[in-house]
């Protein structure tokens, strides 16, 4: 597992003081407010203030304190590491440590491939797994068999039997 999470991507800057617009990676935008401090290309650097719109959240980063200096982190992403990450409920799992999971069938031997994408539906998010080919897999109760995020494998009900 990874020890540092992407909670935001750096965009636009916003007023004249080095604010910078922040695109959430998070489910919360309110996780934003709470943040003390964040990592920026493995340097710690304090939030000095926070301001959300609708759907993103502005931050006062320390050190950078104009447009010039925050046009230079422009797409770069917010980390923070996992002891500060947002505790899940059991049985939920960060989609970083979902990418590059073998993805395997119930009873069966052979891997299907690695979970490329985790992409986020109305009904459910979907495993885009590439391998030998590339499979979409609803993230279903009555699909997904097991996920163990530690050694990297997650077990699915036999393709054949929900696909049709």
């Amino acid at each position: 597992m990874k020890d540092f999470m992407s909670v935001g991507q750096i965009g636009k800057t916003h007023g004249l003081k080095g604010e910078v617009k922040v695109f959430p990676l998070t489910d919360s935008l309110e996780r934003f407010k709470k943040l003390k401090s964040v990592y920026i290309d493995g340097e710690i650097r304090k939030i000095e203030g926070c301001k959300l719109q609708a759907d993103k959240a502005i931050l006062k980063i320390e050190g950078i304190d104009s447009i010039e200096q925050a046009e230079l982190y422009r797409n770069k992403y917010l980390m923070v590491s996992r002891e500060d990450a947002i505790k899940l409920p059991e049985g939920s799992y960060y989609v970083a440590d979902l990418i590059d999971c073998s993805v395997y069938e119930e009873g069966g031997e052979e891997e299907l491939g690695k979970v490329y994408d985790v992409l986020h539906t109305p009904g459910n998010d979907v495993y885009w797994v590439k391998g030998n080919k590339e499979v979409l897999i609803p993230v279903l109760k009555d699909i997904v068999v097991s996920i163990d995020v530690n050694k990297r494998v997650i077990i699915i009900k036999p393709v054949s039997d929900w696909q049709e």
